[in-house]
Formats: structure tokens, sequence, C-alpha cells
């Protein structure tokens, strides 16, 4: 391969757009300072960490992992189809990442209804002070993820020639950010 020969504008301007890999580094700076806070109170609390940690449910946690990193293949799986230009095949993947999303919420709600019931609340104690501002604030991507993946599949069914690429792309990178967040605090919260 020769120099001319490199697409410069592709180095540049990574899928979805700089603008959204800006985003995407700003997040994820955020969450990995919230995870270095959990590790000095982790150190500093170790007692307090381990016994909140035993409360949770990594069960659930577990298949929440499995949902979503099947919803992000969806989500790559939607991007191809629409680059083959097979625009129905693009919406269904599209949807299932939706779904896999929706249920990753639904899994989530019903382990914050446990938590709040047997008293693990974000006052309990500085483990679940963490526990719910790092996945509570996980949540709300996740959530902000379907928000934008529902108006990106709402063109493509009733418009699928005025969806571009980068828009999809932008809308899969989101989605992939939140892949991304949930396998570091998987393990952190409810494994370690």
């Amino acid at each position: 391969m020769h120099a001319d020969s490199i697409n410069y504008k592709k180095l540049l301007y990574p899928p979805g757009g700089i603008l959204m890999w800006i985003i995407i580094f700003i997040e994820l700076v955020s969450f990995g300072l919230g995870l270095i806070a959990y590790s000095y109170f982790n150190s500093v609390e170790a007692d307090t960490f381990s016994r909140s940690r035993s409360e949770l449910n990594a069960g659930l946690a577990t298949l929440n992992t499995f949902l979503l990193l099947t919803s992000g293949y969806f989500m790559a799986m939607s991007v191809l189809r629409f680059k083959s230009r097979s625009f129905h095949k693009a919406h269904h993947f599209l949807w299932l990442a939706m779904v896999g999303g929706l249920l990753f919420i639904l899994i989530k709600s019903i382990e914050y209804v446990g938590k709040i019931e047997s008293g693990y609340t974000l006052s309990a104690n500085m483990f679940f002070t963490f526990y719910w501002l790092l996945t509570g604030f996980h949540l709300v991507h996740v959530a902000v993820g379907i928000v934008i993946l529902l108006v990106i599949g709402r063109q493509l069914k009733l418009r699928p020639e005025t969806v571009k690429i980068e828009d999809l792309e932008a809308g899969a990178a989101f989605w992939h950010m939140c892949d991304l967040i949930w396998l570091l605090l998987f393990p952190v919260l409810y494994l370690f």
C-alpha cells in the first residue's frame, strides 16, 4: 500500500464522527474516575464492601451482561446490513438491539426494587452509594441509547434511503460505549 492511497479522512473521522468519540471519551473518563474513587473506598472499607457486594445478585448481572453483549452484536449486524443496503434486515437487527436494552432495563429495575426493599439504598453505606451512582448513571446511558436507536429505527423503517450511515454509526458507537462501561462495572461491582 502506498502512502498516497491511505484514506486520511477515515483516520480523522472515525465511525460516528469525531464529536461522538469526544463524547464517548468524556463518558469513559467520568466512569473511570468513579471506578478509581470506588477502588479507593474499597481499600479503606474492605469489610463493608465485601459484605455489601455479597448482597448483589451476580446471576442477574451476568444475564444483563449477556443481554448487552448480544444487543451489541445485533447493533453491529444492523450497521453491516445497512452498508449492504439490506434496509429491512438492518431495521430488524436494530430492533433486536433495542429489545436487548429494554430487557436490560427491566432486569436492572427488578434488581433495584429488591435492593430498596432490603434497605440497600444510596445512603446504606459507601458501597451502595457507588453501586447506585455508577449503575444508575449507566442505566441512564442505556435509556438514552434506546431513544437514539428508536429515532434512527423509525427513520430506517419509514424512509430508509434518508438514513445516513454516519448517524447509524454514531448510534452504534454510543450503544457499544454502554456495553464497554458495563463490562467495566460488572466485574468491579459484582465479582471482585
